[in-house]
């Protein structure tokens, strides 16, 4: 079978296509002139491909980072050979190769095309992305599509916008670091990159900043450009705040001295941050980047700064249902991430109709912010995302005039993150919620996040604005989200999503719907932050949209509760622990930990004999549904822990609210112990060390951080105790910085526990079944 037949067919596809024609592609055969390509290639020989030859290399000129590489065999049986390493013979085979050593330096699209019957052929497409980690993987199906369809297609891969958005934020580290080198204040930093992007959008510009020489005169165009893009609309704060927001670059003393410093980074912003906005337009970038000016150098806590990660404000979104038809208000806009996820959803369901596209963007997105700077990003996020800013408000949402401006926009949709108390003069967050409900339609959804204390208070003003918003609004639903949410702006503050239907009173006996939203699949990474590495969050976002959506009680999960102002407005304090998830191997556990702990710490430890033997040689079930749920108050005595004062020589252990070392973390004083008998220790607060416990069977001190808890009914022995601990455990979900395990909330919480026949806690079958265990012996 003749090889050129197929080769004829391939080249023909791509020579007719659009782009070929119109001279936007470099189309190679055997070889390249790229010396880089062609230096890559020659790897190609030492794995048995002589030469390094592919059939065909396709280069995209506005896109050099992304290579086309094609191989072709004649027959249909020498496609993909069984093993897959026979680079010669078959075809998908030997351009997995060319891919491997393309894929080192560029983004590469292999194509592997067997047959010779232009209505037979035997297609497969793979996409390999720069750094030759990741190996191809299968794309596009078995047809040979047009190269636009191709670049577009690459251009929204998943794995390459997650490569993109990696390489974007490595880069805004590196700006910043640059732009901190040049003493430019951590709140013009965000200005500048968007004045840039902005600047860059004005043709004028564009055409002559690269070949300026005078930096006045740079400045003056560059102020004139973005002045003249932002005052399209018909915004009169815009029009007042462009010339003040960018003022500080006229008298710069380090930007002054060399004009190419400017031209030199508005060309790499250009270059590194402008083609990832152009191919991801709806992405709010300059959110992140705020984000990551905040993580590398956040001197703004003191302003309450804290913006909403991208994948909370579409969660918004979700919840709220928008469509072509919302009106969206954000009272406390920021930057604008709930504006610009609203407004990509709005468009995407207006299906094309520009007219409705145009209406979006004109009348349906009210966003109002106070702060200067943070006004001037909001404007220049939003005309960057394709506008949407006739409608943004400079000032106070609680400004009388502009409540009157806001009012006539009837929004139907409210989302705000308002600004976090940081000081006893600031408004309390529930202000501002207040403030957006009633800029709502009736039946409204308004959706905040807000800390979760906010949720908790029991006295107080927060108390006060509690009952107002049951007196005028109904509490559908509130949401505990991860306690690290927004460690990407080095804040530490756990969070709770409200969502209220705005201007119905909160009815008599109805049950608000509470969720255990703490897992969004995301991780840390100590260089890029916190992010879904793992690619879990599209899952678990449907998961938690459709339990919401059905109002579904899942144990573990979610629950519904009739609650007041008075009440904890957070499903940690409703939920049922889920005691069918406990396993012999979570008791076996915590006898393995205490009887290390007791090896490496007692005074003995040298006459402590380990043995793996259990105490009994019979087998118990736990039977966990014949359990009955009592008190704390009515099975422990509680206390908040205590110490004596340093008096003597001596060492004794200090227990705290740790998960090492038996709570201990290794630490001692030198004090008289306070607790002579053994105790149960539980941690009381902090998001770690809250619900950790562990049995105490060494003369120990204790901080406040921990609550001992020894039976009222009988002397604690390290087999009871063992077993009481392995059920404490279960709890520590409930509660984090923002919801501590008070000796108040415990003595009214429940546990689950064995019964007797009289109904009473079964101590006896609780040290029966540690004694059944491996290393219970030693106990």
């Amino acid at each position: 079978m003749n090889e050129r037949k197929t080769e004829d067919i391939v080249r023909e596809h791509f020579k007719n296509d659009v782009c070929c024609k119109k001279n936007k592609i470099i189309l190679e055969e055997q070889t390249s002139e790229n010396p880089l390509i062609a230096k890559l290639l020659k790897n190609a020989s030492e794995y048995g491909k002589a030469g390094g030859k592919p059939d065909f290399i396709i280069q995209y000129k506005d896109n050099t980072n992304f290579l086309i590489v094609i191989e072709c065999k004649a027959g249909i049986k020498n496609h993909i050979s069984r093993e897959g390493n026979n680079c010669v013979s078959y075809a998908v085979d030997g351009v997995k190769l060319y891919s491997g050593c393309l894929s080192k330096s560029f983004d590469v699209l292999s194509i592997a095309v067997s047959g010779t019957d232009r209505d037979n052929l035997k297609i497969n497409h793979f996409l390999q992305l720069k750094g030759g980690g990741g190996r191809p993987e299968s794309v596009f199906g078995g047809k040979l599509l047009s190269l636009k369809a191709y670049l577009e297609g690459y251009k929204k891969d998943d794995r390459k916008f997650k490569q993109d958005f990696s390489e974007l934020l490595d880069y805004s580290k590196a700006l910043n670091n640059a732009l901190h080198g040049l003493k430019i204040k951590e709140s013009q930093r965000s200005l500048l990159i968007a004045g840039a992007l902005i600047a860059l959008n004005d043709g004028a510009f564009n055409a002559s900043y690269k070949i300026e020489t005078d930096y006045k005169k740079l400045i003056n165009n560059f102020l004139n450009a973005v002045s003249l893009q932002l005052k399209n609309a018909d915004n009169r704060y815009i029009i007042e705040e462009v010339g003040i927001s960018y003022s500080f670059l006229k008298t710069h003393t380090i930007l002054s001295r060399d004009v190419s410093v400017l031209k030199n980074l508005i060309k790499e912003i250009d270059g590194k941050i402008n083609s990832f906005i152009k191919n991801y337009k709806y992405f709010d970038a300059l959110e992140q980047f705020y984000i990551e000016f905040l993580r590398y150098a956040n001197n703004d806590k003191g302003l309450g700064i804290v913006l909403t990660p991208p994948h909370i404000t579409e969660l918004f979104c979700e919840l709220a249902n928008i469509n072509k038809d919302s009106v969206v208000l954000d009272n406390c806009a920021g930057t604008g991430g709930f504006l610009i996820s609203a407004m990509q959803k709005m468009v995407r369901d207006s299906k094309g109709d520009n007219v409705k596209e145009s209406e979006i963007k004109r009348e349906q997105i009210v966003g109002i912010e106070l702060q200067d700077d943070i006004f001037t990003l909001l404007c220049s996020n939003m005309h960057i995302h394709g506008d949407g800013r006739s409608n943004l408000y400079k000032g106070s949402c609680f400004d009388g005039e502009i409540i009157k401006e806001v009012e006539k926009f009837k929004a139907n949709a409210g989302f705000l993150n308002p600004p976090y108390k940081s000081d006893k003069k600031d408004r309390e967050e529930l202000e501002f919620v207040l403030n957006n409900l009633s800029l709502l339609e009736k039946g409204s959804k308004c959706i905040a996040i807000v800390p979760m204390s906010c949720a908790l208070t029991e006295k107080g003003n927060r108390l006060v604005l509690k009952e107002k918003l049951l007196s005028m609004h109904t509490l559908e639903a509130v949401f505990s989200m991860p306690n690290e949410l927004f460690f990407n702006s080095k804040i530490g503050v756990s969070t709770c999503i409200m969502v209220f239907i705005a201007k119905e009173r909160h009815p008599v006996n109805y049950k608000t719907y509470f969720g255990y939203w703490k897992d969004d699949g995301f991780t840390k990474r100590k260089t890029n932050g916190r992010a879904d590495y793992n690619n879990k969050w599209n899952s678990i976002k449907s998961e938690w949209l459709k339990n919401y959506k059905n109002r579904d009680e899942v144990i573990g999960h979610s629950v519904k509760k009739e609650v007041g102002a008075g009440d904890e407005w957070c499903v940690e304090a409703y939920m049922e622990t889920d005691y069918s998830v406990l396993k012999k191997a979570d008791f076996e556990n915590a006898v393995r930990e205490y009887l290390s702990f007791l090896l490496k710490y007692s005074e003995n430890a040298g006459n402590v004999s380990i043995k793996s033997e259990s105490g009994c040689s019979k087998t118990m079930d736990l039977n966990v549904g014949r359990w009955k749920k009592f008190r704390y108050k009515d099975i422990f005595n509680i206390s908040r822990g205590r110490s004596n004062e340093e008096d003597y020589g001596n060492k004794s252990l200090m227990i705290g609210a740790s998960q090492n070392e038996n709570g201990s973390n290794g630490e001692f004083i030198e004090a008289k112990p306070y607790y002579e008998k053994q105790a149960i220790t539980v941690g009381n607060g902090g998001n770690t060390g809250c619900g950790q416990t562990f049995f105490q069977s060494l003369p120990f001190n204790a901080k406040s951080t921990v609550n001992i808890l020894d039976l009222k009914s009988r002397v604690l022995n390290p087999f009871i105790a063992l077993f009481l601990v392995t059920l404490i455990r279960l709890e520590k979900y409930r509660f984090n910085f923002g919801r501590g395990w008070s000796l108040e909330r415990m003595k009214e919480d429940v546990i689950k526990l064995p019964v007797t026949p009289l109904g009473g806690p079964d101590f006896q079958f609780m040290q029966d079944y540690i004694k059944t265990l491996p290393y219970s012996s030693s106990l």
